[in-house]
């Protein structure tokens, strides 16, 4: 009786929720209704836990879990999903919850779910799924996760056996998780233009297997491309079950063997995103991959990290990322240091507002290869922020650049970061900052015009 007094308290919260504020859907019902219930999702009925996929790791599961559900839904299947990216338990109750009947009985082909790496294995207890994708493993909030090493563990001895794992081929604390499950499907990307290499100053990792040292031939993404322990034998496969190859930034185009595939969103981070999603795509949901081809052309990643903002005659491309691991940061970098056009790069690095005490972070700055920035075409850099813009600078002279073209303001406002983009020559500005200054910058266009 207690799981159908929740379910029924959460959809009337959903209900009044859709009427007052729809932005506040994505876990306050399933919150309060485990109050009542606190296995609540274990109770939900005619679940087929072989048709379940949870999408899991450090960065890429939202857009990974986001673009799987548009092929699924767009070749006939029917889907539920967590898209507004509530991953911790209380939002796949509210999703649950909203796709249920009255009784708690679900009535879909599949459910998948991105679901928070930490805590996955609690979410498992009451929702077995038999499919689980891991798309990277890497340090990220240490405030509240410590060391990347201690997520793999949590999630290597936390899930039970006989399950199936859709695995990232070029990341090596994902692909050991071939040691637990002969049950693998692996997917990667071939190496691209964008790829690069870096010299041994720079800190690599422990092989998850024995410790000893991870090294990578070259790197798709930070942390993400072919790699070998020197003393193990773990290693990235030379082909992945599913790998993308031809891949064309410049044509937005790539491979999947003699499937072309057009590319939503031409940043090298993404193709990982998109050789998972084919992956699942065949092995759970037996769609060939020239069906899935279709809806590439129609995917729009729900709560995109690239936006285009126009402000006089200047072009803000404002790049939206967890600023709480250096690889998000370093793929950002990555995609500025590869624009030749002459551009003014906005960093807007902030300390982190999550767990109390608040604090301030800029260690992953310090873990980033800036140089293919540095020797870009870069007219100006403003480093703005209440705690750490003098950080951001500081590892900007560690770098190399002048001084001199560097502008320091210690405040997020929009009057500010304005002022400086006007003063710049160049229309090209890039920008890196918390998702609410950039909200209150268009904000400020509204109200004051372009």
């Amino acid at each position: 009786m207690k799981f159908y007094l929740a379910l029924w308290f959460a959809k009337l919260i959903n209900i009044i929720i859709n009427i007052v504020d729809k932005s506040r859907g994505s876990n306050f019902s399933g919150e309060k209704a485990m109050k009542i219930d606190p296995k609540m999702v274990a109770h939900f009925k005619g679940i087929d836990y072989s048709k379940v996929l949870f999408i899991t790791g450090t960065n890429g599961k939202s857009t990974t879990n986001n673009l799987i559900t548009h092929i699924f839904r767009s070749n006939g299947k029917k889907v539920v999903a967590n898209l507004e990216g509530a991953n911790l338990i209380y939002g796949v109750a509210t999703a649950l919850s909203k796709a249920s009947s009255l009784t708690g009985r679900i009535k879909a082909d599949y459910i998948i779910f991105e679901t928070d790496e930490r805590y996955l294995p609690l979410i498992h207890k009451q929702l077995p799924a038999q499919n689980i994708m891991i798309t990277n493993l890497q340090k990220d909030q240490v405030q509240r996760n410590g060391d990347p090493d201690f997520i793999y563990r949590k999630i290597f001895d936390g899930l039970p056996d006989g399950i199936r794992f859709f695995l990232n081929n070029e990341e090596p604390r994902t692909r050991s998780f071939g040691d637990k499950s002969e049950n693998i499907v692996t997917y990667g990307v071939d190496r691209h233009n964008e790829s690069f290499t870096k010299d041994e100053s720079f800190p690599t990792m422990a092989c998850p297997r024995c410790r000893h040292k991870i090294i990578f031939d070259y790197y798709n993404n930070d942390g993400v491309g072919k790699f070998h322990c020197s003393h193990c034998g773990l290693s990235s496969d030379e082909r992945a079950d599913y790998t993308i190859t031809d891949v064309d930034f410049a044509a937005r185009k790539f491979k999947l063997g003699d499937v072309t595939f057009d590319m939503p969103y031409d940043t090298p981070y993404m193709c990982y995103n998109y050789a998972g999603a084919l992956a699942v795509a065949k092995e759970l949901g037996s769609i060939e991959p020239a069906d899935a081809a279709k809806a590439f052309g129609s995917f729009k990643n729900v709560g995109g990290r690239f936006e285009i903002l126009k402000y006089k005659d200047k072009t803000i491309k404002y790049m939206r990322i967890k600023q709480e691991n250096p690889e998000t940061l370093q793929t950002c970098i990555n995609v500025m240091a590869a624009d030749k056009e002459t551009k003014m790069v906005c960093l807007g690095l902030c300390p982190l507002i999550d767990l109390i005490p608040h604090y301030t972070n800029s260690f992953y700055a310090f873990d980033c290869d800036l140089s293919g920035l540095v020797k870009s075409d870069v007219e100006k850099y403003f480093c703005f922020s209440e705690a750490v813009c003098f950080d951001t600078a500081n590892r900007l002279i560690y770098e190399g650049v002048d001084r001199s073209k560097i502008s320091i303001a210690e405040t997020e406002a929009v009057e500010t970061i304005f002022k400086e983009i006007e003063e710049t020559e160049t229309k090209n500005i890039y920008l890196i900052t918390w998702l609410h200054t950039f909200e209150h910058m268009k904000k400020y266009i509204d109200k004051e015009g372009n």
